[in-house]
C-alpha cells in the first residue's frame, strides 16, 4: 500500500535525512520525500497498518530534524 503524506520541511537537505530517516523505519518498504511539493510517498510492507508504522516514521524523522511536520 501506498500513501502520501503533505508535510513541512525547510530545506532540502532536511527533506533527505527525513527520507533517509523513513526508509530506515520498521514497516516501511520504501519512502520518498520531495522538497519542492512538500511531500512523502510511503510504501509500506504487506500487513503492516499504515497509522501505526507513521507514528514510527515521525518519531525518527523528528530525531533528524526536530522542526519538521507530517500531517497524518
Amino acid at each position: 500500500m501506498k500513501k502520501t503524506y503533505k508535510i513541512e520541511v525547510d530545506c532540502a537537505n532536511c527533506a533527505n535525512l527525513m527520507e533517509d530517516a523513513a526508509r530506515k523505519t520498521e514497516g516501511v518498504k520504501a519512502a520518498t520525500v520531495n522538497f519542492m511539493t512538500q511531500k512523502m510517498i510511503v510504501e509500506f510492507d504487506e500487513g503492516k497498518e499504515p497509522a501505526a508504522v507513521m507514528q514510527d516514521v515521525l518519531k525518527a524523522c523528528k530525531k533528524v530534524e526536530p522542526d519538521c511536520e507530517i500531517f497524518l
